[in-house]
């Protein structure tokens, strides 16, 4: 597998997402899970994201369980800060979006302190001695607090080496052009937000990352499953699809029959093309959705496609495609 650098670390083109296998959506199996993790390292991933979001600690002990049985060297993890988790008073009712989860639920706390001790629970539930890289986690309405409280802490992690890399992890590009500039990162994790679908970080974010040499780790690259099968009930940005949304995926997918090839590939190849992208960061819930990622990576797209691709006007003019289209 093609490999880039960031910053010191060597990382693999296509990484492996945690949040499915914290049963996002629906529940995963342990067997699923490590089988999933098994795969994606047969074929050649070594970089791997979690949270203490995703499952409430449950995709990090699984993840934790099967990276422990690897060379701590032959691997990248990255997982974040900006949530602890807590187990609530009483039962506690059901997620919306996380099933088959432990009884905590994350609080949010963006504090110096606050991250101190999320990166060390988070070490517990992985079982490792220490993580390569540490994002503030959807900040969204708490730009001041990760300022003053988050990156302050990630600073003084990477300045004593305990980390390697630092940065954000968000759904949307606004907030992180703004860190961009405030802050001395090394890279983000962008969701959602360069894919067929919307290529919002063309406006502000790739520029300022390239002219700071900030990596970006590109995650929601089928915007929760549209781009993967599009269809009336299918989720973007982890909520339902609207009408318009739908029916701009069915175009795409018609297209790419059109030209005998893949939805899933072309939204892949995509956004693995412009060159501000370091890794492509895929979930899967099982080893038959990890194998169906590579594969995508490698299906053919016919010049074809993308030069109608262009011609219609269905992707900003400023993205490039793959050959040159």
């Amino acid at each position: 597998m093609k490999r880039s650098r960031l910053g010191s670390l060597d990382v693999t083109s296509i990484g492996l997402g945690s949040a499915p296998l914290g049963g996002l959506f629906s529940p995963v199996s342990d067997a699923d899970a490590d089988a999933a993790l098994a795969r994606a390292w047969s074929l050649g991933v070594r970089f791997f994201d979690t949270a203490p979001l995703y499952g409430f600690g449950l995709a990090e002990r699984r993840l934790g369980a099967f990276l422990r049985q690897q060379t701590r060297e032959s691997f990248v993890i990255s997982t974040k800060v900006g949530r602890l988790l807590r187990a609530p008073d009483g039962g506690g009712a059901e997620d919306e979006h996380y099933k088959g989860t432990p009884r905590e639920r994350p609080l949010f706390d963006f504090s110096h302190d606050g991250v101190l001790r999320s990166v060390e629970e988070s070490l517990v539930r992985l079982g490792l001695d220490r993580v390569d890289i540490l994002l503030v986690h959807d900040p969204d309405d708490h730009y001041d607090d990760a300022i003053a409280g988050a990156f302050r802490a990630l600073q003084r992690l990477r300045e004593n080496g305990t980390v390697k890399a630092i940065g954000a992890g968000m759904n949307q590009s606004e907030m992180l052009t703004r860190f961009a500039e405030a802050v001395p990162v090394d890279c983000f994790l962008l969701a959602g937000r360069y894919t067929l679908l919307d290529q919002g970080a063309l406006d502000g974010l790739f520029p300022v990352c390239a002219s700071k040499s900030i990596g970006i780790l590109l995650g929601g690259i089928y915007n929760s499953g549209i781009l993967a099968s599009p269809h009336m009930n299918a989720k973007f940005n982890y909520q339902d699809a609207d009408a318009t949304l739908v029916g701009r995926a069915l175009a795409l997918d018609e297209l790419c029959r059109k030209h005998g090839t893949e939805l899933k590939a072309a939204a892949l190849q995509f956004c693995m093309t412009h060159p501000a992208v370091t890794v492509a960061v895929m979930g899967a819930r099982n080893a038959a959705e990890v194998s169906d990622n590579i594969a995508m990576s490698e299906r053919p797209v016919p010049a074809a496609f993308w030069q109608e691709l262009r011609a219609r006007n269905l992707v900003d003019v400023r993205a490039p495609l793959p050959g040159g289209a």
